[in-house]
């Protein structure tokens, strides 16, 4: 049986149509995938761009946040928007960079064998990635001053809050995901940082049911990084990386894991029964049947080796917890979308 992601196929080679695609598609297992792409196109799958998804969900909760108390402002949105997904760019790049660096990214690590390394690989040069960098770097300074000059110290903190976890998660002498830490960041992050820090910058206000609402989100991304880190479990002990499953173990990982998918669902009801959300976010039991099937995988040992025609071997719990992420993310803000036309509409108001 083979694990060996699919070519990308007649998929568009140049312009908007192949930017979509890098962002909708899996990544490319082989260098020749890319040949006859557009430099942003490759950039892009350089920079993983199909997992940047989960930014840009979180900056269209915090809009819909902001909407729904009537105070969205639509600069200060776009640029969160596009503030968030560059910086993503940069913390996957910035990982390769370190991973690679460090020795973790070695030719049987689980990075090189479910994916295009940027670096090892020799699809992209150093120039070549370093210019994107730089590029995508300039936009985030440029965007951060934005903010700072528009919402004083607190948007200085922010940023600087958030430069801090960038650079500690991987870059650190002793990074985060080194120390059991980097699951909890991203929580952090993409929880309370960026959907009730963006619900800030975007309107100038704090708003503690913003930061209440955030939760859910912020555990189902990291839902994600815990099932790969189970995924990585055996590799990262051999390269002492101490994430939370190599603390934990395996199955008391699984544990944990399927514990977060559960709570995801119950903070969400926490957050309607309290009024922080509408009613209408009862919408994301649509995804139940997914959340079902990421618990039943999560039950089990891993198999062996990949199943016929899978896609993306050997993350397998990560796989199935990022398919659900994606649904319930998508879901909440359709609920959000819609209560922002009834604001009123909450439990005890």
């Amino acid at each position: 049986m083979s694990g060996a992601t699919p070519a990308l196929g007649n998929r568009p080679s140049r312009g908007p149509f192949a930017w979509a695609k890098a962002f909708t598609g899996f990544y490319p297992a082989q260098a020749s995938e890319l040949e006859g792409l557009d430099p942003v196109t490759r950039f892009l799958y350089a920079a993983r761009s199909v997992i940047l998804v989960i930014s840009a969900q979180a900056a269209a909760i915090a809009g819909l946040l902001a909407a729904t108390d009537r105070r969205f402002q639509v600069v200060p949105f776009i640029l969160v928007f596009v503030g968030y997904v560059v910086l993503h760019g940069i913390s996957n790049l910035s990982n390769d960079y370190f991973g690679y660096r460090r020795g973790h990214d070695t030719e049987d690590s689980p990075r090189r064998r479910y994916t295009l390394h940027p670096i090892s690989s020799g699809a992209f040069t150093m120039r070549f990635l370093a210019t994107g960098l730089i590029l995508l770097a300039a936009v985030a300074v440029a965007i951060g001053v934005y903010f700072v000059a528009l919402r004083g110290v607190a948007a200085l903190v922010l940023a600087l809050v958030g430069g801090l976890l960038l650079y500690a998660y991987d870059a650190a002498p002793r990074a985060l995901k080194e120390l059991g830490l980097g699951e909890v960041a991203a929580f952090v992050v993409w929880g309370p940082l960026m959907i009730g820090g963006g619900y800030f910058v975007i309107t100038g206000h704090w708003s503690g049911d913003a930061f209440l609402a955030s939760i859910p989100y912020g555990l189902g991304v990291a839902s994600i990084l815990i099932g790969k880190h189970i995924d990585q479990r055996a590799f990262d002990t051999s390269q002492d990386q101490r994430t939370l499953p190599v603390l934990l173990g395996e199955r008391g990982a699984r544990r944990l894991n399927e514990s977060v998918v559960v709570l995801m669902y119950v903070f969400t009801a926490v957050a309607i029964l309290l009024g922080a959300l509408s009613p209408f976010l009862a919408v994301v039991l649509v995804a139940a049947p997914r959340a079902l099937r990421a618990l039943s995988v999560m039950s089990r040992p891993a198999p062996a080796q990949a199943p016929e025609g899978y896609v993306g071997w050997p993350l397998w719990y990560h796989r199935v917890c990022l398919v659900h992420n994606r649904a319930f993310g998508w879901l909440f803000i359709i609920g959000l979308a819609v209560g922002a036309f009834w604001p009123s509409l909450r439990i005890g108001s």
